[in-house]
């Protein structure tokens, strides 16, 4: 048994923060929104946790149907009036669907919380508030994903390969237009061998 010095292991990539906190938050929320039931339940009784559940699923869907039929006219009116020749006008109801449903997802799903952020997005004013704030958050997000490019990023994940080897060379062809050694007719060679 030799006793060498081993190469060091290329580091591991760090983990996003989303990828951290995400599992940790999610486990904290369906705490939460189970201790927040056991309570209301236990200051009440249980048929009225039940009447409260199902009362924003119902409200939940019919918050999600009349905002997917209010997007669905939207994109139909938008459609008619391109094909008409006149450029699309936005109207009053084409904006805040997207949040509108969200909206209704969250009193859809079981818990208090959920349906309290549910209600508070069918606010309009809060609802514009939270749609400006996601504009600009993916605006900024855009811009800073456009200041690399891709063939940045292809080069760097062509050099910097896992087990650290990078082989700088290029391909010689011969007259014939196939890779020496390479006995097959077709004058591309497998990408694979």
């Amino acid at each position: 048994m030799t006793t060498g010095a081993q190469p060091p292991s290329p580091a591991r990539p760090r983990r996003s923060r989303l990828r951290t906190f995400l599992p940790l938050g999610l486990a904290g929320w369906l705490l939460l929104e189970i201790s927040l039931l056991a309570m209301v339940a236990g200051a009440s009784n249980g048929p009225v946790v039940f009447l409260i559940l199902v009362a924003g699923a119902v409200l939940g869907t019919v918050v999600v149907k009349r905002a997917g039929r209010r997007a669905f006219r939207s994109l139909t009116e938008t459609l008619q009036q391109q094909q008409g020749g006149s450029a699309p006008a936005p109207g009053p109801n084409s904006e805040g669907n997207g949040l509108m449903m969200l909206g209704g997802l969250l009193l859809i799903v079981p818990g208090l919380v959920s349906d309290v952020l549910g209600l508070a997005l069918l606010v309009p004013p809060l609802q514009r508030a939270v749609g400006r704030y996601a504009e600009r958050t993916f605006e900024r997000k855009l811009r800073q994903a456009a200041q690399g490019s891709f063939g940045d990023a292809f080069q760097q994940a062509r050099i910097h390969r896992p087990d650290g080897k990078v082989v700088p060379g290029e391909v010689v062809r011969d007259g014939s237009g196939s890779v020496p050694g390479d006995a097959s007719p077709d004058p591309r060679p497998p990408l694979t061998r």
